[in-house]
């Protein structure tokens, strides 16, 4: 589709949606449903979870429409929406969150120097050692890196400190680093 037709057949999709359509309902949930599935994966790393979490998202979505108001892109609006069930059905699994407020931050040097390296590494590679991280390292890394939430919104999705989320962070990245370069080490 051409970008600048997108918006307004997306918008009007939209108030059809308003209107009760099946039609716009089923073209707004084939448009969003795989990058919304892609989301809710990162976060709880379950197909099975991650499907019924936007499943749910939608299902609240069109039923909250009216108070979408075209302030933000639909996409951003229903990814909030799919990020904030994936992280309440993790804390209804009861994750344990680890607060990491009182440990000391690295200085800035040193985390110029892990993106640059994490960087040089192959993207499925990468995927990889993200996979390998703490749950609660992913989410943050997930959430921030990939789905592009700012720090302070993650601590409020998460009940978190801020700083507790930049720390979590930061560390995910060490560690992704570190799980990349022990790979190297034991392929040579």
């Amino acid at each position: 589709m051409n970008q600048t037709l997108d918006i307004p057949i997306l918008d009007e999709q939209i108030e059809l949606c308003r209107q009760g359509n099946a039609k716009a309902y089923h073209f707004v949930y084939n448009r969003y449903a795989k990058v919304m599935l892609n989301s809710s994966m990162r976060i709880l790393n379950n197909l099975a979870d991650a499907e019924d979490m936007v499943q749910e998202a939608f299902v609240d979505a069109f039923k909250k429409l009216d108070s979408f108001t075209y302030k933000s892109p639909f996409e951003a609006w229903l990814r909030r929406i799919v990020i904030n069930k994936s992280i309440s059905f993790l804390r209804k699994k009861k994750s344990i969150w680890v607060d990491l407020t009182t440990v000391a931050t690295a200085d800035k040097s040193d985390d110029d120097r892990v993106d640059e390296d994490l960087f040089n590494y192959e993207v499925q590679r990468v995927k990889k050692a993200i996979e390998q991280l703490p749950e609660n390292y992913k989410l943050v890394f997930n959430l921030y890196a990939l789905d592009g939430l700012p720090q302070e919104e993650i601590g409020l999705l998460l009940g978190i400190a801020h700083n507790n989320v930049r720390i979590q962070y930061h560390r995910a990245k060490k560690k992704i680093l570190e799980l990349l370069e022990k790979e190297v080490c034991y392929e040579n």
